[in-house]
């Protein structure tokens, strides 16, 4: 290939890294000074071997509709911009901790020019860390919206042992243990209103 017959493949490789560069810059997301959507999250533990040397979480929170963020540069996928938030959980007794989370804490913006972003929670997950093991069980949005709960099991050989393999997220069934007489389980529950 000639320099005469690149040039053109040059300026359109420009021109479309220009038209698409917006949605690599991260936008400046905003809080809503303002929120209303205030939940509590009540966390029971049940059954563990022992107590935890640091009980904390975090939020997530995603833009959920797609059509307000640009393309990413050449693969034509379009990433939604994603956000996190610390949460403490303070300990109440032995085996019950609370957090306070707010479902509209980032504020819904034109942040790329195509449109207002509506920020969506996504799960509230909690991180209980013993030794090298870290259990980490999550309520999804919609069981938040409906102030329901979400129970997740986990062996009481992972407490003892303190595995370092990353999050233990538990399972749903007590039963797909190999010996489910010898687990515990954490049950986050949504309690609160939308207005």
């Amino acid at each position: 290939m000639t320099k005469a017959s690149a040039l053109p493949f040059a300026m359109l490789f420009a021109l479309s890294f220009q038209a698409h560069g917006a949605s690599m810059n991260k936008p400046d997301v905003k809080l809503n000074p303002r929120p209303k959507m205030r939940y509590e999250i009540t966390m029971t533990v049940e059954g563990a071997p022992g107590g935890f040397e640091s009980v904390k979480g975090r939020v997530d929170y995603h833009v959920s509709n797609p059509d307000s963020v640009p393309l990413t540069p050449f693969t034509g996928a379009t990433v939604e911009p994603q956000e996190y938030t610390p949460i403490e959980f303070e300990r109440v007794d032995d085996t019950t901790y609370r957090a306070y989370v707010y479902a509209d804490r980032f504020l819904d913006e034109d942040y790329f020019g195509r449109g207002t972003c509506h920020w969506s929670l996504v799960a509230v997950s909690a991180n209980l860390l013993h030794g090298k093991a870290k259990f980490s069980p999550a309520i999804v949005v919609d069981d938040v919206f409906k102030q329901g709960q979400s129970r997740r099991w986990f062996a009481n050989q992972s407490y003892r042992d303190s595995p370092l393999s990353g999050p233990d997220i538990g399972t749903e069934k007590r039963s797909d243990y190999k010996k489910p007489d010898d687990t515990f389980s954490v049950t986050l529950k949504a309690t609160g209103r939308r207005p």
